[in-house]
Formats: C-alpha cells, sequence, structure tokens
C-alpha cells in the first residue's frame, strides 16, 4: 500500500491529500477575485474563511488586554512627570494585581482601588516611590535618589514621598 505520494509546493503530501477535491462556489469566487489583479490580503482571505460575521460584537483584542489599555491610556494623559517613573511603576503594579484580574470589566474602579491601597500603606508607599526612582534612573540613565527616613529629600529627587502622595490623591480625586 502506497501511504506518500508526490511533493509537492508544500512539501510531501498524503495520496489523499493529493486527489483533487471538488471545489464551492464560494472557493470559486474567491479564485477568480485573486486573479482579478486586485490587491488581496492575508487578513481578508482569513475573514473570509472564519466566515460572514465570525468576528461581530467582540474585538480581537482580549477584555483583559483592553482594561489594561485604558489604565495605561488614562494614567498618560492625567500623570504627567518627570521621566514617566511613576506612570510604568503603578501600571506594572494594576497589572500585576489579582484584582484587576477578577474587575477587568471596571478599570479605572481598579485604579483607583489600587491608588488607595498605595495611600493606606506607609509600606507600599515608600516601596513605589522606590521603585519609581529605579525606572526613573533607568530611564535616564542617573543613578536615582532614595529619600532616607528623616532627612530632608534630595532638592533633585523627581519622587519623594511628599510628592507622590500629592501626586496619588489628585490622581485619586480625578477618578471619583
Amino acid at each position: 500500500m502506497k501511504l506518500w505520494g508526490h511533493i509537492g509546493f508544500g512539501g510531501v503530501c498524503h495520496v489523499s491529500d493529493a486527489q483533487e477535491k471538488p471545489r464551492s462556489d464560494a472557493d470559486a469566487e474567491l479564485e477568480r477575485e485573486i486573479r482579478k489583479g486586485r490587491k488581496f490580503t492575508l487578513a481578508e482571505a482569513i475573514g473570509r474563511l472564519a466566515g460572514p460575521g465570525a468576528m461581530k460584537g467582540e474585538s480581537p483584542i482580549a477584555r483583559m488586554q483592553q482594561a489594561e489599555v485604558e489604565i495605561e491610556n488614562w494614567l498618560r494623559v492625567h500623570l504627567t512627570g518627570v521621566g514617566g517613573g511613576l506612570h510604568v511603576v503603578l501600571l506594572r503594579g494594576v497589572k500585576g494585581s489579582d484584582f484587576l484580574l477578577n474587575n477587568f470589566e471596571r478599570p479605572l474602579f481598579v485604579l483607583a482601588t489600587y491608588i488607595e491601597r498605595v495611600l493606606d500603606s506607609e509600606y507600599l508607599l515608600k516601596e513605589l516611590v522606590r521603585e519609581a526612582d529605579i525606572e526613573w534612573g533607568r530611564t535616564l540613565g542617573e543613578r536615582p535618589y532614595f529619600e532616607k527616613e528623616g532627612c530632608p529629600p534630595d532638592p533633585d529627587d523627581p519622587y519623594t514621598f511628599a510628592s507622590v502622595r500629592k501626586t496619588l490623591s489628585g490622581l485619586l480625586k480625578e477618578l471619583g
């Protein structure tokens, strides 16, 4: 019994694959359109294979990613600062939270809740400031400033405990 047939365009074909299958009217129409010289994209071909209405009502971007993008865009508009370190760290924290995973349909509520949590904890606020300083230093190629307990902050430090607390409080008010 012969298991493998000829070598064609796609490599070795199984004998049953090499047999001619009857073409449908839709296949014939698709081929005619391609042959007209009309620009035909891969995306259009995939869309036609999926059939009419395959994507109706649904976005190709996962809902979780949509929530992350909404949070990122909101932060980009409402959080302007030196180097963007705080923006990056806030976004990373929210994206990594279980709260977003369980509430992705309400992304700005998740952001507000995350900010409240940070403001309610001295430890979380200090960690956020430290991470923002590190991100700022990495982005600008500078040595980051780290605020020390009991010492006045460096005047060049873009992220101090007081300034970040004030910024987060302002963001929370804007989020309503």
